[in-house]
């Protein structure tokens, strides 16, 4: 027996095999910063390198394991050349957590 949700659709677990993403408080600020100093010192990338930063962690639900190892256990980092960023980030078989943004010079805290 074929059972559909409300919408219409049949019930599975995860159809779209797509993860969670949930941000933490520190990498929504770190992207706020980052957007902050763009604006202000380079206002014509400003808009572009936001959007790709959050392109580039929306890409994760579907590809969770791109980036490498993190330094960290239980961390993955991306390097989103060209751009000066990197972010980390801990990705299970439902959830990528984006956990920050760093400057590729800024000292890891």
């Amino acid at each position: 027996m074929d059972r559909r949700g409300r919408d219409g659709c049949a019930r599975c677990k995860n159809d779209s095999g797509l993860r969670r993403l949930r941000w933490s408080p520190a990498a929504a600020s770190d992207l706020e910063g980052i957007s902050d100093y763009l604006y202000l010192h380079h206002p014509n990338f400003a808009a572009s390198t936001v959007q790709r930063l959050y392109a580039a962690a929306k890409s994760l639900r579907e590809f969770p394991f791109t980036g490498r190892i993190g330094k960290k256990d239980g961390t993955r980092e991306l390097v989103l050349a060209p751009l000066p960023y990197i972010m980390i980030y801990s990705a299970d078989d439902q959830t990528v957590d984006i956990l920050r943004f760093l400057h590729s010079y800024q000292e890891r805290p």
